[in-house]
């Protein structure tokens, strides 16, 4: 998860456009994959992020986020084939329906994750929060309060990095090849993760407090977000993406 969250420069179409109309396009995209009803039609959209990350320059991160999720697909995969009963029997346990279902469950959960990732790694969190307050009239503390989520899950993987890099310099077999032993000995290292992070939070919402965060308002920003042709573009896109989806 470390670097997945930060921004990557760059002057792509991507990277220049509204962050407002980025996280319709990303939005719009998961519509699409809750909409789709064939498996051809989830690969396409999964397809359709990686050459949008490579065109922006974080191909990179793409695939490493479809290997993160890859364990995890394959998990949910196996336990849809295990509950699932009803079809023609393939191979052991596995039915023709729970494979195809289990299927679905699994690319949906990588097609889900990927434009997200991609819309944050081409938007500086500080423009997605002004652009909402400015575009979308969203309250401002609401806005920070999201961009600020988005923000610690960066931070949070870092700390457990160390906290774990620590840990195993002290002799703690942290990197255990036992899954249970390695969940074993990485629970209590949460604990710490955790006090570091409230106190994090403590210290990031006084300095906000110092800085007048309850008098940001939609003129506050030094930086105006109009919506360009180019923003009008992609949120056409948006609604062919849709359309797509749910007609495949």
């Amino acid at each position: 998860m470390v670097g997945l969250f930060e921004y990557s420069q760059g002057s792509t179409v991507l990277h220049r456009a509204n962050p407002v109309a980025k996280l319709a396009l990303a939005a719009s995209l998961c519509v699409a994959t809750s909409l789709a009803a064939h498996i051809p039609t989830l690969l396409a959209i999964i397809a359709v992020v990686l050459l949008g990350a490579v065109y922006a320059g974080v191909g990179g991160r793409a695939l490493a986020l479809v290997r993160a999720l890859a364990v995890l697909a394959a998990l949910m995969l196996i336990v849809q084939t295990a509950i699932v009963r009803s079809g023609e029997p393939v191979i052991l346990w596995v039915t023709d329906r729970g494979l195809d279902l289990g299927a679905h469950v699994a690319l949906r959960l990588v097609a889900f994750a990927m434009p997200l990732v991609l819309m944050l790694s081409v938007t500086r969190m500080s423009d997605l929060t002004n652009a909402a307050v400015e575009v979308l009239h969203l309250p401002y503390r609401y806005a920070f309060a999201i961009t600020c989520a988005l923000r610690f899950v960066p931070i949070l993987a870092q700390e457990m990095a160390r906290i774990v890099e620590a840990q195993t310099a002290r002799g703690l077999e942290v990197d255990s090849p036992n899954p249970v032993r390695r969940l074993r000995l990485t629970v209590p290292l949460v604990a710490p993760m955790l006090i570091g992070a409230v106190g994090r939070a403590d210290a990031t919402a006084l300095a906000a407090e110092q800085r007048g965060f309850y008098l940001r308002g939609r003129d506050s920003s030094y930086k105006r977000y109009p919506m360009r042709a180019r923003d009008v573009a992609l949120l056409g896109l948006c609604l062919v993406v849709i359309v797509l989806g749910a007609a495949f």
